[in-house]
């Protein structure tokens, strides 16, 4: 069993990846930050795509393109990928949503980042469980454990950073932080994997019945993900920046009290001799 057969191809290219994603997200939680209504709420849903779709789910299959096993053949399971990067995308939303809601407070991020947490955790092991390589896979409960807890302080830490974060400089250091965070979380796991029939009972590999290899359906799909992951990023750089979103808000806001005085003015006009 090899976690890197390609060197350190694949796992710096899943960190960058996954950095490419959280950064992503946070800019559009940071725009989120300064808007309301069906904008908040598309400026969130971008985010959760960016940060679970890219940031997670795309990171853990770029890494798992690392894994092999000498003298097998590893196929994936569509529907159950499929329910993975959805999964990811889901939890993700739900930890987002619940941290910028108005009353947010430390109650919805603890909550958020426990929920969020659980789900990136559920996500990565049904990934691995996606993944048919034909031999018996068992798992060390205490490194099982170990990801979960770094899974839930990560979620819990990119939820708090995506209501925090101010500035490129900020941002910055969060997208590494956060993409060090799924990395560690990610190869946690995949440390826990133990091949039971084939390395300790020395049964031949049988070529997996069901499933489709990942030039097949793996690679296609993540690169759809990370064109769309691009696409975000460079209408992110086009879109006003959140601090002008907000200065514009802020002046927008100034603009109508303006008016506002105005009509009142003309509604109730001063009378002769009256001096305020």
């Amino acid at each position: 069993m090899d976690h890197f057969t390609y060197g350190a191809l694949t796992p710096l290219l899943s960190f960058a990846l996954s950095c490419a994603g959280c950064g992503a997200g946070l800019s559009c939680t940071a725009r989120a930050r300064v808007t309301s209504g069906v904008a908040r709420t598309v400026w969130l849903l971008l985010g959760s795509v960016a940060i679970g779709g890219t940031g997670i789910w795309v990171m853990h299959f770029v890494a798992m393109l690392g894994f092999s096993v000498q003298g097998a053949q590893i196929r994936y399971d569509v529907s159950t990928t499929i329910a993975s990067m959805l999964l990811a995308v889901a939890v993700v939303g739900v930890g987002l949503f619940l941290v910028h809601r108005p009353a947010g407070g430390t109650a919805a991020l603890l909550t958020g980042g426990i929920v969020a947490g659980l789900g990136i955790a559920v996500m990565h092991y049904l990934g691995m469980a996606a993944m048919h390589v034909g031999v018996d896979i068992a798992y060390d409960p205490l490194l099982v454990v170990t990801s979960v807890v770094i899974a839930m302080a990560a979620a819990t830490g990119a939820l708090w950073l995506s209501a925090r974060v101010r500035g490129a400089g900020a941002g910055a250091v969060a997208t590494v932080v956060m993409g060090l965070a799924v990395s560690g979380m990610h190869y946690t796991g995949m440390a826990a994997m133990r091949i039971t029939s084939y390395r300790l009972l020395g049964t031949p590999i049988e070529a997996p019945v069901t499933g489709l290899p990942a030039t097949q359906f793996l690679v296609p799909l993540m690169g759809g993900i990370v064109v769309g992951t691009v696409a975000l990023l460079i209408v992110a750089a086009a879109w006003p920046t959140a601090a002008e979103m907000e200065a514009q808000a802020e002046f927008d806001a100034w603009t109508e009290r303006q008016r506002e005085r105005q009509r009142s003015a003309r509604r109730w006009p001063a009378r002769p001799g009256y001096h305020v």
